[in-house]
């Protein structure tokens, strides 16, 4: 049996050879290739001496092509809990030095567990992806375990924040949990996703294709969109989810955390009386907008490369986490479309999941026009705008800069959407179309009978702009509730959020809307 002496040293043995990982020589391969081992990430996610680790001992129970003789430390993933800046999160993190951190039977069940804790307790939960995929030798079991996770991935959502980083090669299978969840970061040079690889491309198509332009970290931040966040390395990744949780509450139940920033809210800009052009054809920065309004001028931006024409970032007003999203003259003069829209709305719905007010900044001119658009079905994709903003019932508000113009003013969450609050600067437009586009439609006849038909026009533009290109006609009918001076709106927009942040709305009882996806 043994001395108590004798079984403590028994324990310290086995840990230490579990804590070895695939042994040196794999751990330095992977540190040769720019990543940090499966254990320094958690060291580095997790404050200082907090994480605990959960089934470090368990072990897979394959016999079929002689596994019963292989030994995979943790079975190629460390579990458990820890920290993070004081806040409770549970954690995964594959192991690709110990069989490629593929999955298996309990590689999965490891996994499970601590998301079935991790909702049980109303924490985050961060998975750090970083396998081969599946453990073929275990066949149908390990289908069977993807299968179990992506369950799992679906019924947290939208009761506690769910992240995953990727930082290795993810791949087949293995990509669908990362994107059922709420975040995705990875790692530009050592991060890949893709369902199939360059090898099997080539086999079937015939196509070329390395793994950076298939599925790369800058691939799917600029093209695809599947990913939020494109890092430089392994320990930027990490800082970067940090700060992201500093966002957020702990689950939907609670409100995400105050900070003390310091910023005095009734702080005013008068640089903002002069950021919009003269020339409404003329550009201007959004970002320069939302910089002076929010706390230190401080924003978290996810999606900076997909869907430029339109802003989602993460900010603070007076001390509060708010999402925003905003269009960006700078990019396709703001305009809407496919991929603007789907980015929008995952970041309504998710703001309107974990109680983070929204505040919406238009400056729209329209949908964007053309084939590809509507063939790729813009109509569908621009609904779930519609659709996402009526549904939310955060507090919601709504700041038109500039352009507002037809169906896009309707989808940047317009009064009849829902906004609690509307603000408008002076040189807002608020119509349904352009100047130049009603009067074409509304003097046709006339202006094709004048003596003079590019005068007339122009006299018919100018009549427009002056009923219409200003925001004193959706003022005077109550769709603004204030017009307000550019540099005085912090201190409006921070008391319209502090009136309503006791907000309460409820939809009416049903099993779950049908979404437009």
């Amino acid at each position: 049996m043994g001395t108590v002496t004798d079984k403590i040293k028994d324990f310290k043995e086995r840990e230490e050879k579990i804590l070895q990982m695939g042994g040196k020589q794999a751990v330095a391969k992977q540190l040769e290739k720019g990543k940090l081992d499966a254990r320094k990430r958690l060291d580095l996610l997790f404050d200082p001496d907090t994480f605990r680790e959960i089934d470090m001992f368990v072990k897979h129970r394959c016999v079929n092509f002689e596994m019963e003789k292989v030994d995979i430390p943790a079975d190629g993933v460390v579990t458990g809990h820890g920290l993070v800046n004081g806040r409770p999160v549970f954690a995964y993190s594959q192991d690709f030095t110990s069989r490629a951190g593929s999955l298996g039977e309990m590689h999965a069940k490891k996994i499970c567990k601590v998301m079935d804790m991790a909702l049980k307790a109303g924490v985050p939960m961060i998975g750090i992806n970083d396998s081969g995929g599946a453990r073929i030798q275990e066949g149908v079991d390990a289908l069977s375990g993807y299968g179990q996770i992506f369950f799992r991935n679906a019924r947290a959502s939208g009761v506690i924040p769910q992240i995953s980083a990727i930082m290795g090669t993810t791949a087949g299978g293995a990509v669908y949990s990362p994107a059922m969840t709420d975040w995705i970061f990875m790692v530009k040079k050592t991060s890949y996703m893709f369902i199939t690889g360059p090898q099997v491309i080539k086999s079937v198509t015939g196509e070329e294709i390395n793994f950076e332009d298939l599925g790369g970290a800058m691939t799917h931040n600029e093209k695809s969109g599947v990913a939020h966040f494109a890092c430089e390395n392994d320990e930027d990744a990490l800082g970067r989810i940090k700060t992201l949780l500093s966002y957020l509450p702990a689950n939907n139940m609670e409100d995400p955390p105050f900070v003390d920033t310091g910023d005095d809210p009734g702080r005013t800009d008068p640089s903002l009386d002069e950021i919009i052009p003269d020339n409404p054809n003329q550009s201007y920065n959004m970002k320069d907008v939302i910089t002076s309004i929010v706390d230190n001028g401080k924003i978290f931006e996810p999606h900076e490369y997909f869907a430029r024409n339109i802003i989602i970032c993460f900010a603070r007003l007076n001390g509060r986490s708010i999402g925003i999203i905003a269009n960006q003259p700078e990019n396709l003069a703001g305009c809407l479309d496919i991929d603007a829209s789907d980015k929008a709305t995952r970041f309504i719905r998710f703001c309107d999941s974990f109680n983070i007010p929204i505040l919406t900044i238009a400056d729209v001119p329209g949908y964007l026009p053309g084939s590809q658009q509507e063939w790729g079905g813009i109509i569908r994709h621009g609904a779930k705008l519609l659709w996402c903003y009526s549904e939310a019932t955060v507090p919601k508000m709504l700041l038109v800069t500039r352009k507002d113009y037809g169906g896009s003013y309707l989808a940047m969450c317009s009064k009849d959407l829902g906004a609690d609050m509307a603000f408008a600067w002076p040189t807002a437009e608020i119509a349904v179309m352009g100047a130049g586009g009603a009067a074409n439609v509304i003097h046709r006849r006339e202006i094709k009978a004048a003596d003079d038909p590019d005068a007339k026009r122009k006299e018919k533009i100018e009549e427009y702009e002056d009923l219409f290109s200003n925001p004193y006609c959706a003022a005077d009918r109550g769709y603004i509730d204030a017009v307000i001076k550019p540099s005085e709106t912090r201190p409006r927009l921070i008391d319209a959020f502090e009136i309503m942040c006791t907000k309460r709305e409820s939809v009416p009882p049903k099993k779950h809307g049908n979404i437009p996806v």
